[in-house]
């Protein structure tokens, strides 16, 4: 990887004070070879009339710069040190800049990634230009507040679409040109080529297309209706919210393959993980969650591409109302009616997470200084954390004066630049609250508050409730009351529910009446905040908690266990008991998946000694068990679907497995896909019930490139020195494993099971992977940081190293983040372990 340096905010305001940039008109020839590709690039712009000579940069990371002219006068070459060529001695005016380059294919998924379908032998090459990966690509003064017209045209080779932000169109000999943009970000800038198997369609008036690898083609179009529909349900709802009508001239998602991100919001041109053309089966919640990244994307067309941030620091300004719309307006505009659930199970857990450890920072921190700095901020607080404020913000607010809002920013600020303070002071004019005051103690500041009733009873047995506050935030909660059901002392009834603001004020104790047998502080998910139960309460929760009628409720109550044990209140083995008790009778599937995850892979897998996971392993089987029971009469395919895979992660023996897969299915369903097929034999390769040559085999069947990662997972797991020798080199030596099979021996390599056998690598993987992502870059940094790092190794041994190496060995930024995190989870588990 070549050296680059990164811009800082000061650079950026200095450039964007002397700058207007107007146009690109850029070149890109897909057809030149394997590696590289051409990329000519002419950018018209204007230093401002108060600068009499002005000196700046533009950026650009060629494979080689050709040539460089300045309104028609050669440029150095030479001057180009890292990522930088300077612009010197700029009078005031029009100036016309021309970059001929060769540029570098990338097969980590940051610039133009290239990726050849090992099913059919296709190429494929796609954009991913987020934060300053547009370097990659063309030249350009790469900062979101230099907006500037694009257009493009695209060689490639015969055979081949090319997609773009705008409309394209074969103008012949191969070469397509996309309708120029309107003034949009460096960053949003997008193009999909290859031989492409699309859908397409019209709605109101605009093109709508999905696209996929030809090999995908079956599988998108079993889908091709659920994604039409839930892309128009969600496109006229923002109509119904939205007074700005969508801002661009088409509107295609693109699944691509080895895709970073859940998915990237491109004007016009969305492009999403592949993963998301489902080939084999999935639950419904797994529908959901794709509808909901369909849901978000499109909330960015306003929130992020017509008003975009003016620097990286308002990154929440995108991504927490993206993720707040998106669940939103599924829920208002589809048959997701249920997914607050789901954000409460699985997103709110991310977020509380990580506002607990060492590197969280408020939701709008006030001091991003260059751009490595920002892309750690894509974390649980900039997604769930702000999506959980905004959604507290509502029910203060009320919905009508926050739409109104909305929609005074995007008038103020549409094609433009935007900050916190434009949104706050768009926010004001729409209401009589203090906004500001609002904004101080959400967006701010860091943490989680914690919230603990305090009952009191009277002589006469009636009650009264205060609410004790650790945290300095106002919130507006709804406090459940429930009974237990006289006729079946398993079930819950809500007496009613309590509108309460906290602080409170007058801070007086609220009468409850008779005592109720669970008091559920922020029932309906409204707040952000870590809730308690007063003792009682507690109790009522483990012999009752699958009686409460409201699966919202239950996600409440689900999360408030899951940070008891993380906070060392509950013992791990207490919220495996409670799981093992109540989960049979769950009928909501995020709740189930959220749970099963949870006990596997942080109870069973760090939390519990290793002397006590075969005991966990052997609750959850029992577990899975009853539910594969419970889902015998076809009623629930979905929740067998997630009991089976479960099963399949906790088995101690392979019997059942091995058997399964002689027989291809399970009995009474469901048969094996190849996604079943690669689980079963991750985990048996895990037990040492398999051998290369079956994973070979087995890859003879299903030669994809879902395929080849399962294979690269199973020889990973494999339990015999030679296999692991074999995997380490392929991670931290040779470099030549794509982002996607990079990730995929990760996830093999370390296993419980296995920790004697891998223990000298633990102390091999703190200079290894340092080395592995100064070589290779962000995206493998931040691989190698969450997927390749001894989780499983919690011990005061392994803690004492990782600190160690975050002093001394200088880790760059984005494994240095992922091993701050990853280090103070371990210490937790050691917490939890000694509590």
């Amino acid at each position: 990887m070549s050296l680059m340096s990164v811009l800082t905010r000061d650079e950026a305001q200095t450039r964007a004070s002397l700058l207007d940039v107007h146009h690109y008109a850029i070149a890109l020839d897909l057809t030149v070879g394997d590696e590289t590709f051409d990329s000519r690039t002419v950018i018209t712009f204007t230093v401002r009339g108060d600068h009499d000579v002005a000196d700046t940069f533009i950026e650009l990371k060629p494979a080689e710069l050709r040539s460089a002219t300045l309104d028609g006068q050669p440029l150095d070459t030479t001057t180009l040190v890292e990522n930088r060529l300077p612009l010197t001695g700029l009078t005031q005016g029009e100036h016309e800049l021309r970059i001929d380059t060769a540029m570098s294919y990338s097969r980590t998924g940051e610039g133009m990634h290239r990726f050849t379908d090992p099913t059919d032998g296709e190429t494929y090459a796609y954009t991913q230009l987020f934060m300053d990966d547009v370097q990659r690509v063309f030249a350009a003064f790469d900062q979101p507040d230099l907006k500037a017209v694009f257009e493009l045209e695209i060689k490639a080779p015969e055979g081949w679409t090319v997609l773009a932000n705008g409309v394209t169109t074969d103008v012949g000999d191969g070469t397509w040109k996309a309708t120029a943009t309107p003034l949009i970000s460096t960053y949003l800038v997008a193009v999909a080529a290859g031989p492409w198997h699309s859908v397409r369609t019209e709605h109101r008036g605009l093109p709508f297309g999905i696209h996929c690898r030809r090999s995908l083609a079956p599988h998108l179009d079993a889908d091709a209706d659920e994604l039409l529909d839930i892309t128009r349900a969600c496109y006229d709802r923002y109509h119904e919210k939205f007074e700005e009508p969508y801002p661009f001239d088409s509107y295609d998602q693109a699944f691509v393959p080895e895709f970073n991100a859940g998915a990237m919001e491109n004007p016009g041109l969305v492009t999403f993980r592949d993963e998301f053309v489902y080939r084999s089966a999935v639950t419904d919640t797994e529908r959901q969650t794709r509808a909901m990244v369909i849901a978000h994307e499109m909330a960015h067309m306003w929130f992020g591409d017509l008003v975009t941030l003016r620097w990286w620091d308002d990154i929440w300004l995108n991504e927490s109302f993206a993720e707040y719309m998106g669940y939103q307006t599924l829920t208002e505009a589809t048959r997701f009616t249920d997914t607050w659930t789901d954000f409460g199970v699985a997103r709110k857990a991310w977020g509380y997470d990580a506002d607990q450890r060492p590197s969280t920072h408020p939701v709008a921190p006030e001091a991003v200084d260059d751009t490595a700095s920002a892309l750690l901020n894509f974390d649980g607080i900039s997604y769930a954390k702000g999506a959980s404020a905004l959604r507290q913000l509502v029910a203060w607010l009320g919905e009508k004066d926050f739409l109104a809002g909305i929609n005074t920013h995007f008038a103020r600020h549409k094609f433009g630049n935007a900050t916190l303070a434009d949104f706050i002071d768009s926010l004001a004019a729409a209401t009589e609250r203090d906004v500001h005051a609002w904004a101080d103690s959400w967006l701010r500041t860091t943490g989680v508050d914690t919230l603990t009733p305090d009952i009191t009873t009277a002589p006469d047995g009636t009650c009264t409730l205060t609410v004790e506050r650790d945290g300095s935030r106002p919130h507006r909660i709804t406090v459940g009351l429930y009974d237990r059901d006289l006729n079946d002392e398993a079930h819950l009834t809500l007496r009613r529910r309590l509108e309460l603001d906290i602080p409170q004020d007058p801070a007086e104790p609220q009468p409850l009446g008779k005592r109720p047998a669970l008091l559920l502080l922020n029932d309906g998910d409204l707040t952000y905040a870590k809730v308690r139960f007063d003792p009682e309460s507690f109790t009522t929760i483990r012999a009752a908690l699958s009686g409460l009628p409201d699966p919202l409720t239950r996600a409440v109550v689900w999360n408030a266990l899951r940070n008891a044990v993380r906070d060392g209140h509950l013992p791990p083995t207490a919220y495996l008991e409670t799981a093992r008790a109540h989960l049979p009778h769950e009928t909501d599937l995020a709740l189930v998946q959220g749970v099963l995850a949870f006990a596997t892979t942080h109870v069973a897998g760090r939390y519990l000694p290793a002397t006590d996971r075969p005991a966990a392993l052997a609750t959850l089987t029992d577990l899975c068990r009853d539910l594969i029971r419970r889902t015998e009469d076809g009623s629930q395919p979905g929740l067998r679907l997630t009991a089976v895979r479960h099963l399949i992660a906790v088995a101690a023996h392979p019997d059942t497995l091995s058997s399964w897969l002689s027989e291809g299915t399970v009995p009474g369903g469901p048969e094996l896909d190849p996604e079943l097929r690669w689980r079963i034999l991750g985990r048996l390769a895990v037990l040492g019930a398999i051998d290369d040559d079956v994973i070979e085999a087995e890859l003879v069947q299903d030669p994809s490139a879902s395929g080849q990662e399962g294979a690269a997972r199973c020889r990973a797991a494999l339990p015999d020195p030679e296999s692991k020798r074999r995997a380490w080199e392929e991670m931290f030596t040779t470099d030549h494993l794509s982002n996607y099979l990079f990730t995929a021996t990760a996830q093999g390599f370390w296993q419980p099971e296995q920790a004697d056998l891998v223990r000298a690598y633990v102390e091999r993987y703190w200079t290894d992977a340092v080395a592995v992502a100064a070589r290779r870059g962000p995206a493998i940094a931040a691989a190698a940081g969450r997927w390749a790092f001894p989780a499983h190794a919690v011990s005061a041994d392994t803690l004492r190293q990782g600190e160690q190496c975050l002093r001394e060995a200088d880790p760059i930024p984005a494994l240095r983040r992922k091993l701050v995190d990853e280090l103070d989870d371990l210490a937790r588990a050691l917490r939890v372990r000694e509590a």
